[in-house]
């Protein structure tokens, strides 16, 4: 059986900055307010016309292949990972195989929202392990900001959600060293509705009729306090989960990325497995959440910044709506 490995990243987000400044001037709420509860001191939303979710997608995948080292012809699926495609159908992947030009490869969407882009990478590592594909395009990207409430009344969903996109190249690979060591997904559907938008659904006797259009429904609707107590326990377990199979402990780690969701998850998660800062990146404070894409953008600038090196144990973890969680533990 092949291995699989991470051999290329990048990621996009939009020019339009949002600072929480900005935020003051249209809802009832200050910097320290959103700092305290989130640690967000910025983020990124779409301009509307200007960015799509496939064309941000496309642009993160570009930069990802290029640094995979092989040409874009030589990717054989497209695995998509977001909860806002630009339509209701098709998915976003095959408009994504449209910006790139690779018609007739096959084209997967994945809803697992925050979670989406590690069930995503468990599916890559599956597909390449049998050797159905070589090469695997997996990308993560939002468009959040357009379903937010950005009034008074909304703020503590309209100050944490954000737009971008991230991409990996998931290619096969012969070395020992480096690669997947292992995936592991789960899934607790009983909080579904803790985390969720639950409009324009199909199960209404009229899908979209403008009696519904200003009901809350047509909103993101989260319970934080429900969020954040399964958040840092189930974050806790999966963790864990990876180190246990592959036989490592929380001192073999040499970067942890966790799901940008919230800088105190983050950070509360950080001090239980009593890592320094330097084995724990966060970018939230600049990119808010970006729900599906936020793993991928963080392991794109992670490696950027050199704090992703050849050999390093590398684990990412996600927890969000469903409620679905999971964690990756590989070889860089």
């Amino acid at each position: 059986m092949k291995k699989s490995r991470i051999t290329g990243v990048g990621h996009y987000v939009p020019e339009n900055i949002v600072t929480n400044e900005d935020l003051t001037q249209i809802m009832d709420t200050s910097d320290q307010w959103i700092v305290e509860r989130t640690g967000i001191k910025e983020r990124r939303w779409f301009t509307p016309g200007v960015d799509t979710v496939a064309n941000m997608s496309a642009k993160a995948s570009k930069m990802a292949v290029e640094r995979s080292g092989i040409a874009m012809k030589e990717i054989d699926f497209i695995i998509f990972a977001t909860s806002t495609p630009d339509y209701f159908a098709p998915g976003n992947g095959v408009l994504l195989q449209r910006e790139l030009g690779l018609q007739g490869i096959g084209a997967l969407d994945i809803r697992n929202a925050c979670s989406g882009f590690i069930y995503g990478l468990s599916v890559a590592d599956q597909f390449i392990k049998t050797g159905m594909y070589k090469n695997i395009l997996l990308v993560g990207a939002e468009i959040q900001s357009s379903a937010l409430d950005k009034s008074t009344a909304g703020r503590s969903n309209a100050v944490i959600f954000a737009d971008g996109a991230g991409a990996a190249v998931i290619s096969a690979t012969e070395s020992e060293s480096s690669g997947i060591l292992s995936t592991h997904l789960h899934a607790d559907g009983d909080f579904a509705e803790e985390l969720y938008l639950k409009d324009p659904g199909s199960s209404r006797e009229v899908r979209l009729s403008s009696d519904i259009i200003d009901e809350p429904s047509f909103r993101m609707q989260m319970n934080g306090n429900v969020v954040f107590k399964h958040a840092v326990v189930r974050f806790q377990e999966v963790i864990q989960e990876a180190l246990s199979v592959n036989d490592k402990t929380k001192d073999d780690i040499d970067l942890l990325i966790p799901h940008q969701a919230n800088l105190r998850i983050s950070q509360y998660i950080q001090q239980k497995f009593e890592l320094p800062d330097e084995k724990v990146f966060n970018n939230i404070m600049h990119y808010g959440n970006t729900t599906a894409a936020t793993i991928p953008l963080a392991l794109s600038e992670a490696w950027e910044q050199g704090k992703i090196k050849e050999g390093d144990l590398v684990c990412l973890a996600a927890f969000g709506s469903g409620f679905a969680w999971g964690s990756a533990l590989l070889n860089w």
